[in-house]
């Protein structure tokens, strides 16, 4: 089963909250190999404080950098270089520990060849670099995954997300659809029909994101998602 990677059109558009709705939706694994920044948390923790199900598990980052930046920047303030064949290896062949046992229990397993669905967030877009030569386009081909587009309606959108979408037509990437997410007008059916890319869902802006919230939004494209899959 081809892991699903969820990118967006640039930083900030809810990646994590959209992450988080899809692992609850298909109870999936996630992992985020790359984290810049953590001084709030991590997405991970995040998502592991937001999803209900007791089927997902949280894989640890390969990555886990300080500086809130771009993943090249960060890196390189740790001296250290985020090697992409490094993380392939270890979505091959990782031990973790499991969420829902004692932090002291590990669990053997190969991402690649887990039954269940694997959802892999990325940092930022899809040119976001993650060395001196690579994106998290390259990341995205060398783990031959599936990818879900989140957007985010703002006044400029339109031009973030089609330009996300050419970069994936350009590059063959098998794109599964969009996740909008906030309202701002109504671009949504012409981000769809313009990119040629379904539209999964919508959700929609919230003063406060928790585990009902998030919850309630994966049943409401659990169907839709699980069609297109």
């Amino acid at each position: 089963m081809k892991p699903i990677f969820i990118t967006g059109i640039g930083t900030g558009v809810g990646k994590t909250v959209a992450a988080a709705i899809i692992t609850e939706a298909l109870q999936a694994h996630y992992w985020k190999p790359v984290q810049a920044g953590f001084d709030d948390g991590t997405d991970a923790l995040t998502v592991k404080d937001l999803i209900s199900n007791t089927q997902t598990i949280i894989h640890p980052e390969v990555y886990k950098l300080q500086l809130p930046a771009s993943p090249h920047i960060a890196a390189r303030e740790e001296k250290i270089n985020i090697n992409l064949d490094t993380i392939c290896r270890c979505y091959s062949q990782f031990t973790i520990h499991n969420s829902h046992h004692s932090p002291l229990t590990t669990v053997n397993h190969q991402l690649s060849t887990v039954n269940c669905p694997l959802i892999i967030e990325g940092a930022g877009g899809l040119l976001v670099p993650l060395n001196n030569d690579e994106f998290i386009l390259d990341l995205i081909k060398k783990l031959d995954a599936r990818v879900i587009l989140v957007s985010r309606n703002y006044l400029g959108s339109i031009n973030h997300s089609l330009l996300t979408a050419a970069v994936c037509k350009t590059n063959n990437v098998d794109v599964i659809g969009w996740l909008f997410n906030d309202q701002y007008m109504h671009y949504e059916s012409e981000i769809e029909q313009w990119s040629g890319y379904k539209k999964i869902g919508s959700i929609p802006a919230a003063t406060t994101i928790n585990k009902a919230f998030v919850k309630e939004q994966a049943m409401l494209i659990k169907d839709q998602l699980k069609s297109i899959l």
